[in-house]
């Protein structure tokens, strides 16, 4: 594979890692306040296969295994004998700053497939002369 290929590759799993990031932080925003909800998180490492040393993949996704927060409220109907029932343990102050850097993280990883297939191109243009 050429250099700029392997840019491209590099750049392209990126860009699918940080997707799949951004979709489990939105879960988690959609389920902050479901009773029981744990928060989900995903870790990235290395591709592996031919050529893919430099390619990044999503981990398998983990729950986040912190005590879930006890919320009183009798009337809710999965309170038990002392009126309390457990929320979710979902932080958006986390998942907003977990959401701003995966979209940081995504339009840095754009810019640079930006740039390697203007780079192409224009090695293209200069080859035609």
């Amino acid at each position: 594979m050429s250099d700029f290929s392997n840019s491209l590759a590099v750049s392209a799993s990126a860009l699918k890692a940080q997707a799949q990031r951004l979709r489990h932080v939105s879960e988690n925003i959609s389920n902050a306040d479901t009773p029981g909800y744990r928060r989900k998180s995903v870790s990235f490492e290395a591709a592996r296969g031919l050529d893919a040393s430099r390619e990044v993949s999503v981990g398998r996704v983990q729950l986040d295994r912190s005590d879930l927060d006890r919320i009183y409220d009798p009337s809710h109907p999965l309170a038990d004998d002392t009126g309390h029932y457990e929320g979710s343990n979902v932080d958006l102050m986390i998942e907003i700053a977990d959401a701003r850097e995966a979209q940081r993280s995504y339009e840095a990883n754009l810019k640079m497939f930006d740039q390697a297939r203007q780079m192409s191109s224009s090695l293209m243009d200069l080859l035609r002369k």
